[in-house]
């Protein structure tokens, strides 16, 4: 009888949901009895997030005592180890409830041994590389103490123009999934418990990669369906594989900052989705309210973002200068700051550190071999082969090759954005493997220092270093800081004189291979002619250098995907794969460039179709582009109904046949299309994808199956539904090969 009634009242009260808990579940049990004995200052110092200076070398004596009074819930970027095991052992035996802090840092793509950005991971389309790597990221991480990080970031991008897009999985809500998962399980291990595992952070939440104009903290306007059917799913699936910890964007949605929006925050994370963990604003976004015209002032921030069930505030001090006063004045309850300050006590119990609050420092795991074999095995899967005009790449043994370009000896660019803690001393540069492979004769002239560089200084000395050469490896990009947070771009072109200069080698005859190192796609129709081949490599990490030289030289054949469309020019942003219809669709056949539009030509004579009259109606590469240096032959294709019912699950069958000369990877994907809704729908949709491996000759069948639920999209009722109707399906090589094409109608 007792516990039916506390049944009852979990389901009438969703945020007092501990009751029943407490039944069945001693942590809780636990966090009860600590909060229960907590001051309000206690609770309100657990919802709070320090940090300290790094150009202040002494801990604060200010800070020393708020941890003494358990003021302080958690702290980021402590990263000399002594200040970190110093409060640590004061949060555990000095302060009065003795709870230990959580040490947070911005492991994003590797701590010390670094990995390619995250865009660069998922064009592997290698769920397994990625896990592997944010596994050997916590490993290393954890040396240091810290047991939080704030990734992955989930944040659906559209828009190359952003400088976080680098951090990102692209613009498929599916594929981003599957790599959250991955992030996830990497991060925080089979046991969050232990010592090497860190707790994840789902970020942004939400919508932050749909900033308008691609310019970082803008405004996003998302309606309510594309909302679900987009950008939310990612965050969706970190929910369901145990995301520890939510953070919230700097974007308002809707006109509504995310930190206080509470229909993302309560009804949709917490009562849709019950969410467990506690949610951790961005930096400053709390106070940032007030900019935005939201809140008059800090206080009120801190009302309204309390309200909406953010339970811990990054740096500001809104809740620690105001919470007390809004309790007082009835604007917030004392029960909502302990369903908060639980919310955190819960996730400190599943990291162990109530049990075991310290770290073992370990520098002998830093740079490990094996993780630096993973970073490179990862570096070689993200590159993408663009282009390979008459076959330039693989090079020959015993080339002569000229290595020039601001990017082919920068070992800090070569890391890219988000790493604190790489250090380019570690780093493997193309210039440095090339140079001690005998096989190849090397003559290398940076020609400009710096991507940003528009001196033409070094062109001569480049120039006659490609005269003497057979082959130009042309090493291009961004530099690291071009991208990241606050690193947007109007401009997506080669930076600095990088184009001038390949334009001034392309007139020396020699074949030139562009490899690109950057944050995003960039545009190239400048100087897409006047190279042979491309390479994507983004910024490949620690070991990028090897992993070039690997696939250059043949040793391997690339085998990325672009999780991007790639424009090529900015005018056509934003521009995805998955994009609408619309009522009077591209007819290719009939499309006229502007340069052939007669003079004084009649208006209607074009016809009116979407497009624009001078980039046309396709990107320079689509999403899930690649090449390789072998080629699979898609046989046998096949589906197990075309007549299935609602519920069934439904199996694709191809036939996939190395019929080139190299060992290599091809990733198999398949796509879907939903021809009639009650609301209109993309024109195509990744279901699944597998990457597989095959020597030359042999034949591998790829299977692939889903049910009915897998189709559904969020409706005008407000509701997930799959409807019944035709559907279209492409197993294929990119998001535009529409080779094996299958029809289905579902019942």
């Amino acid at each position: 009888m007792s516990i039916s009634i506390v049944l009852m009242s979990c389901n009438n009260d969703k945020m007092d949901n501990t009751a029943l808990n407490d039944v069945i579940d001693p942590i809780e049990h636990k966090i009860d009895s600590i909060v229960s004995r907590m001051s309000l200052e206690e609770k309100i110092g657990q919802t709070a997030q320090r940090g300290k200076s790094s150009r202040v070398k002494k801990l604060p004596e200010n800070l020393i005592n708020a941890v003494r009074k358990g003021e302080i819930g958690s702290f980021l970027n402590i990263m000399d180890k002594n200040d970190a095991k110093q409060l640590q052992k004061i949060a555990v035996e000095e302060s009065p409830s003795k709870i230990p802090l959580i040490f947070a840092r911005d492991v994003i793509h590797g701590f010390k041994t670094i990995f390619p950005i995250p865009l660069g991971q998922a064009a592997s389309f290698n769920p397994e590389l990625v896990r592997e790597g944010s596994r050997i990221a916590a490993i290393e991480a954890s040396t240091s103490g810290i047991r939080w990080t704030f990734a992955p970031m989930l944040d659906i991008s559209r828009d190359p123009r952003w400088g976080r897009i680098a951090e990102s999985a692209g613009e498929d809500p599916y594929l981003t999934s599957i790599m959250a998962e991955a992030y996830i399980k990497g991060f925080q291990g089979e046991d969050l418990s232990s010592p090497t595992s860190m707790a994840a952070c789902a970020k942004h939440f939400i919508g932050y990669g749909a900033a308008e104009g691609g310019r970082d903290y803008n405004t996003a306007n998302i309606n309510e369906y594309l909302l679900h059917n987009v950008y939310l799913k990612p965050f969706k699936t970190a929910v369901d594989v145990g995301s520890a910890t939510f953070m919230t964007s700097f974007n308002d949605l809707n006109g509504i900052p995310a930190s206080a929006n509470q229909y993302v925050l309560k009804d949709i994370l917490r009562d849709q989705w019950d969410f467990e963990g506690f949610v951790v604003s961005d930096w400053n976004s709390v106070i940032e309210m007030v900019n935005h015209g939201f809140a008059k002032d800090a206080k009120e921030a801190a009302e309204k973002a309390a309200n909406a069930m953010l339970d811990m505030e990054m740096t500001s001090t809104a809740y620690q200068d105001h919470m007390k006063e809004l309790i007082q004045e009835g604007k917030f309850s004392e029960k909502k700051l302990d369903h908060m300050v639980k919310n955190i006590l819960r996730i400190k119990f599943r990291l162990g550190l109530f049990e075991n609050p310290y770290f073992n420092p370990n520098e002998d795991i830093l740079y490990d071999k094996k993780h630096l074999a993973s970073a490179e095995e990862t570096a070689i899967e993200s590159t993408v082969l663009l282009k390979n005009k008459n076959n330039i790449l693989p090079i020959p043994i015993t080339s002569k090759v000229a290595i020039i370009g601001p990017l082919a000896n920068a070992p800090h660019e070569q890391l890219g954005t988000w790493t604190f803690d790489g250090e380019k001393e570690h780093t493997v540069t193309p210039l440095d493997v090339f140079k001690k492979d005998s096989n190849y004769s090397v003559q290398y002239s940076a020609g400009l220092s710096y991507s940003r560089d528009r001196s033409t200084t070094g062109f001569g000395e480049a120039i006659k270093a490609a005269k003497a050469s057979d082959v130009i490896l042309f090493f291009a990009g961004e530099e690291a800081i071009l991208s990241g947070e606050a690193h947007s771009r109007a401009n997506i072109n080669l930076p600095g004189a990088q184009e001038k200069l390949i334009s001034e080698l392309a007139k020396t005859n020699k074949p030139i291979v562009l490899i690109l190192m950057a944050g995003r796609p960039i545009t190239l129709g400048n100087i897409i002619d006047k190279v042979d081949g491309i390479l994507m490599a983004w910024h490949p990490g620690t070991m990028g250098g090897s992993a070039l030289k690997n696939i250059i030289t043949g040793k391997v054949s690339p085998s990325g995907k672009l999780p991007i469309t790639w424009p090529k020019e900015v005018g056509q942003i934003p521009i995805h794969y998955n994009h609408k219809n619309t009522g009077r669709p591209v007819i290719p056949e009939e499309f006229v460039h502007m340069d052939s539009i007669p003079i004084a030509a009649w208006q209607s004579s074009l016809g009116n179709t979407s497009h624009y009259l001078d980039a046309g109606f396709l990107p320079q590469y689509p999403f899930g582009y690649g090449l390789g240096y072998s080629d699979f032959a898609y046989s046998d294709v096949t589906i197990s109904t075309t007549n299935p019912n609602m519920g069934d699950v439904i199996t694709v069958r191809v036939k996939i046949t190395n019929i080139g000369k190299m060992k290599a990877k091809e990733t198999v994907q398949l796509y879907f299309r939903d021809l009639v809704g009650s609301l209109t729908r993309p024109v195509k949709e990744l279901l699944r994808f597998e990457k597989i491996t095959l020597d030359p000759g042999v034949s591998k069948e790829v299977i692939f199956t889903f049910s009915t639920d897998d189709l559904a999209f969020y409706g005008p009722d407000k509701k997930w539904i799959t409807e019944a109707g035709a559907f279209k399906l492409w197993v294929a090589k990119h998001s535009l090969d529409e080779t094996n094409e299958l029809e289905f109608v579902l019942r």
